[in-house]
Formats: structure tokens, C-alpha cells, sequence
């Protein structure tokens, strides 16, 4: 999660909206974006625009914004094409996809693309500060204060045990795709639990709201910003200090990550054609900039409201005029 949701990250099926074709990847079966071009990418003088979106519904929310106010204040035909994390920044090199507006850091990628190649350049920040961690319901934190210091998770290993972690704890993960450093953690702190994964975001979600409804307690991977939080109150357990030797490290070899995960500001990327000559669209998106809670305004919509992303994202925009137009060129 040092870095890249190498930590975040969440990885739902989702429809590529406009005249894309739906494109799933997860794990070592991802779809190869570098491998498939978009409709609408690079097409000479056309006016449209293709994003990148993640699976997680945070990412999902930005690209939405974007694309209602591209679409609709300046006159974009806008293609959306799902893509895990790294196979994006190939996707990105190579111009089949133009931006990616939520990216947690993969140092790898910039170091080869952005300072090597010089086929991708930074978009600035979107905002929003990201931090994964470890966490339990506030309500068992209540109960037990001490279960917040990792030194003491093994004693509770028995009482985060479930069907599926195999008479250890249960460390409740997401989708095997997303990238973490939770197996390592796992093993360096010698923990005696189980990562057990849910599938999805939505599904990890729909895991943790049910532990809550019972009361029960339980140990998740998760991450801020999240909508979530507005409903299941969490409190983060806190694992070894961060420190940059011991991201450096991990950075050379994954499998000795002994610490906790980083906070990050979030980036936005552009192919470096794009940001030449994408004319008001790459200076709209350079310019696009928000808050979490303007995003997890957006993401409570779309994942607990129900709402369409385009509806969301509409709604949004008519309520936050003073926002948005900061950013139109």
C-alpha cells in the first residue's frame, strides 16, 4: 500500500461507460491494457478524452466529476476504461488512455515513465490524502483500547477468528489484485492471522457492514478516504512506525515491509502528448482539485444511495458551483 495501493487497492467490476467495452482485471489474470486501444484515444483532431478509472468507488467518483463537467461545460465526448493500477500507467505511456486522476504512488512506474522516458507527466495533486491501515470497529475499541497496539493482536487472534481463517484471526482484505503489504505484515510481526479476502470492495463492504449490524467484532484492511466511515465508525490499529528506510527496503523487496503504511497525497497523471495538446481538457484536469469529503460526498451516493455514477456526479456539481469552476480553463 512502500506505495502503490503499493497498497490500494480495491478492484470491482465495472462498466466502461460510452462506446467502451467493458474490461475486467483482476490479478494475474488482468486484462492488458497496453494490448487494447480506446475508441476515442488519439483520434486526430477529435474532441474527446479517455480516463482511466480504478475500481474503488473514490476513483470512480473523480473520473464522474470530470467527465459530467467535460462533457457538459465543455463539450467532450468522454471514453472511461477500467484498468488495474499498474497496467494503467502502461495504458498511460502509451496513450490509450489520456489521464489517471487517483494514483497512490507505484515508484517503479514514475521512475521508468515520468523520469526515464518522459511519456507520462504529473498532473498534480487531485486533494485528497490517502492512508490504508489496519482497523476495528470503534465499538470494540471501546471495549478493548489495548487491541489498537498491534503488540497485542495476537492475544485477540482467537476472538477475530471465523469460518474461513482457519483457527487464526481474521484480517478481512479486499480483492486479491489489490496491492499490499498485508502477507508481509502478516509474517514479519509474526501474527498469528488469516488473510481472508472478499472479493471486492463492494463486497468487503458489505462483510464489514454486516459484522457491525451484529456487533461483532473484526480486523479489516481499509483505507481513508472511504464513505464508510460515515456509517461503521473505525478506529485504526496502530502497526510499527512508517519510516522511509523501512520503505526504501520494501521497495527492493516487498516481502520484508515491516511497518506501517504511508499517508500519501494522492496524484493525478497525463500522458505527455495529452498534457501538450489536450488543449481545455488537460488544463481542466491539471486544475481538477477537491477534498475527501467532496469526494466521499460522490462515493456515498454512487455505493450506498444507490445513485448512478453519472447522477452522482451530476448532483454534486449543481451543489458545489463555487468548486468546480475554479477549474474550468
Amino acid at each position: 500500500m512502500a506505495t502503490a495501493r503499493t497498497h490500494r487497492l480495491r478492484r470491482l467490476l465495472m462498466a466502461a461507460t460510452g462506446a467502451t467495452a467493458l474490461l475486467t482485471a483482476t490479478g494475474c489474470g488482468a486484462a492488458d491494457m497496453t494490448k487494447q486501444s480506446s475508441p476515442y484515444a488519439n483520434v486526430g483532431g477529435a474532441k474527446s478524452v479517455t480516463l482511466s478509472v480504478q475500481s474503488w468507488v473514490g476513483a470512480q467518483s473523480n473520473v464522474a466529476v470530470a467527465q459530467y463537467l467535460l462533457e457538459h461545460e465543455l463539450g467532450y465526448h468522454v471514453d472511461t476504461v477500467q484498468v488495474d493500477e499498474i497496467p494503467a500507467w502502461d495504458a498511460l505511456s502509451q496513450g490509450r488512455v489520456d489521464a489517471i486522476l487517483e494514483d497512490w504512488g507505484h515508484p517503479e512506474q514514475e521512475q521508468r515513465y515520468v523520469k526515464d522516458k518522459k511519456l507520462i507527466v504529473p498532473g498534480g495533486g487531485l486533494g485528497v490524502t490517502g492512508h490504508i491501515g489496519w482497523w476495528v470497529p470503534k465499538y470494540f475499541a471501546d471495549a478493548h483500547p489495548d487491541v489498537l497496539d498491534w503488540k497485542n493482536l495476537n492475544k485477540y487472534a482467537k476472538t477475530f477468528k471465523t469460518a474461513e481463517s482457519g483457527g487464526k484471526g481474521q484480517l478481512l482484505d479486499g480483492s486479491p489484485s489489490y496491492v499490499t503489504n498485508d502477507k508481509a505484515l502478516v509474517k514479519n510481526l509474526k501474527l498469528n492471522y488469516q488473510i481472508v479476502f472478499a472479493g471486492s470492495e463492494a463486497a468487503q463492504i458489505t462483510q464489514i457492514k454486516q459484522f457491525a449490524k451484529s456487533k461483532k467484532p473484526f480486523l479489516s484492511y481499509w483505507y481513508e478516504p472511504q464513505w464508510l466511515f460515515n456509517q461503521v465508525p473505525m478506529v485504526e490499529v496502530k502497526l510499527p512506525k512508517y519510516t522511509d528506510k523501512c520503505a526504501n527496503e520494501g521497495t527492493k523487496d516487498p516481502e520484508s515491509i515491516d511497518c506501517a503504511y504511508p499517508t500519501t497525497p494522492l496524484q493525478k497523471y497525463l500522458n505527455a502528448d495529452f498534457a501538450k495538446k489536450g488543449g481545455k481538457a488537460s488544463a481542466f484536469l491539471k486544475k481538477f482539485h477537491w477534498t475527501k469529503e467532496d469526494q466521499n460526498e460522490v462515493s456515498e451516493l454512487i455505493a450506498s444511495k444507490g445513485m448512478s455514477a453519472q447522477d452522482a456526479a451530476k448532483k454534486w456539481v449543481e451543489a458545489h458551483p463555487d468548486v468546480w469552476k475554479k477549474w474550468l480553463p
